[in-house]
């Protein structure tokens, strides 16, 4: 089966084509570095290292590039108010490079804790001035933009009388003007709509580069199309980004391209939805919006315990990246079992050998290899993280069974099992992005209780049970389990 991708542009799944064989250009917008990274971020992140993980896996090499925003994003959302970064610098009495240091390095180690892959490219848009002061100039040249007192404006009624405005989204344009608020003389901008490619800076803002039209910094939109220009080319395969950002950033980018190149700069647009909390939208107004680290750390007051990062990105992994995500401390506990009981699983699968070259039981032989095969055939469809899953649940109690004698070692081929233990081993580690928490931890761990488990033989074999009992009474008071197995082993859970 080929991979289809749900494009937001066409609102329909599509079978993916790179404009070049083998390769695979990806532009993910990234975050704004004046703040700390929230879940929604997370969740957007995760989506696409995984879709940059999988598309890595079916060998095409890929070039992900995700920006930093450190300038250009203003407080208003009329191109009005000064510049989130300067304005924060200035209450904090510092350089607003250092609170762009301080949130892309708090940013990083956030994806780092979550096992995500570093992209291929991060630039920033302060490093990329010239670029998006060279396509500004294209589009003044072009006509599809205008300079008023050192400002350039994006003429949006202008374009839409050549392009469809609002393409991304399936708007019309009078319905966008209707949710727009009227200028009432006091915008030098013609139309509600135009947006700033480039604004005039006042003489004490903190962040301004000399530009053809006097000091000034970049807008936010104009970042994204100048990098994945620069780095991806004027077409490329894949742009993503939260859906939050359609109707307006992703909008604007394509009507930026459009201007300046004459055509849209992806192929395939893909949005992630957003999260609430108990069924409702995370909202910091609500408070029951928090942070990565609040969750990691269980310090807040909706949380009933900490959770693990990789708790966490299993949680998310389990509802397609399309559908929206709820947060709730009944979930992220149930997930924090289900991943345990997948790796319990995998450990045990690793353990499993058969010779066997015909499998005993043909259908169970088959219902095997069906739902490995289908790990791969719900991942070509639109990346469907949460069907594979489902899959690799239905494997568990027939791993566990061969373990226990309840369903023979040559019930199903040599070759099967090693596919199994190929495919969870690949998806797990290297698609998911999983990773068994405190590995060398739990080394340690096994190597004490595998010590314990051996005393505990000798005093049960020297009729010792006192010493045999008081091992595993005082580990079951700590949370760890015995198992006595058939063959005469002892198994140990936490």
């Amino acid at each position: 089966m080929a991979l289809k991708i749900y494009n937001t542009l066409s609102r329909e799944k599509e079978l993916f084509t790179p404009i070049t064989p083998g390769y695979v250009g990806m532009y993910v917008c990234g975050p704004t570095v004046y703040s700390d990274v929230h879940l929604g971020n997370c969740r957007t992140f995760i989506s696409f290292d995984i879709i940059y993980r999988y598309l890595t896996y079916l060998g095409y090499k890929v070039r992900y590039v995700r920006n930093i925003t450190d300038a250009g994003h203003l407080e208003g959302d009329r191109d009005e108010g000064d510049d989130k970064f300067s304005k924060m610098a200035k209450l904090q009495q510092v350089e607003p490079m250092e609170i762009v240091q301080k949130y892309t390095l708090g940013f990083r180690h956030v994806m780092q804790l979550l096992n995500n892959l570093p992209p291929s490219i991060e630039p920033t848009a302060t490093g990329h001035i010239a670029e998006q002061i060279q396509m500004t100039q294209q589009l003044l040249d072009n006509g599809y933009a205008y300079e008023v007192n050192g400002t350039i404006y994006f003429d949006v009624e202008k374009y839409s009388k050549e392009q469809n405005y609002g393409i991304l989204t399936n708007r019309k344009l009078e319905d966008l003007l209707e949710g727009t608020r009227d200028l009432d003389g006091q915008d030098e901008k013609r139309g509600r709509l135009d947006f700033a490619l480039w604004i005039k800076a006042k003489p004490e803002h903190l962040m301004q580069w000399p530009s053809p039209w006097g000091m000034g910094f970049p807008g936010w939109h104009i970042e994204c199309s100048a990098m994945s220009k620069k780095y991806l080319g004027k077409k490329f395969d894949i742009h993503g980004g939260g859906m939050d950002l359609a109707a307006t950033h992703h909008t604007n980018e394509i009507a930026q391209n459009q201007g300046c190149y004459h055509t849209g700069p992806a192929n395939y647009w893909m949005h992630t939805n957003m999260l609430t909390v108990n069924g409702t939208r995370m909202s910091k107004s609500l408070g029951n919006g928090f942070l990565p680290e609040q969750l990691f750390t269980g310090n807040h007051p909706l949380l009933e315990k900490a959770y693990a990062p990789m708790t966490v990105r299993f949680f998310m992994l389990q509802t397609h990246y399309r559908s929206t995500l709820d947060f709730s401390n009944e979930a992220l506990q149930a997930s924090e079992k289900g991943l345990k009981r997948l790796w319990d699983a995998f450990e045990t699968l690793n353990k499993l050998s058969s010779t066997t070259e015909k499998a005993a039981d043909a259908e169970l032989d088959a219902k095997v290899n069906k739902l490995v095969a289908d790990f791969d055939e719900n991942m070509n469809d639109d990346f469907n993280t949460a069907k594979v899953l489902a899959s690799m649940f239905e494997l568990v109690p027939i791993i566990n069974s061969i373990k226990d004698g309840i369903i023979k070692a040559d019930a199903i081929a040599a070759s099967t099992l090693a596919l199994m233990q190929q495919k969870f081993k690949a998806y797990l580690e290297d698609v998911f992005g999983l990773q068994q928490t405190g590995a060398a931890n739990n080394n340690a761990l096994s190597s004490v209780m595998e010590l314990l488990i051996d005393i505990r033989k000798e005093a049960k074999a020297k009729k010792d049970f006192v010493t045999s009992d008081k091992i595993r009474n005082q580990l079951s008071a700590i949370g760890i389990s015995l198992k006595d197995e058939k063959d005469g082993g002892v198994s140990w859970s936490a």
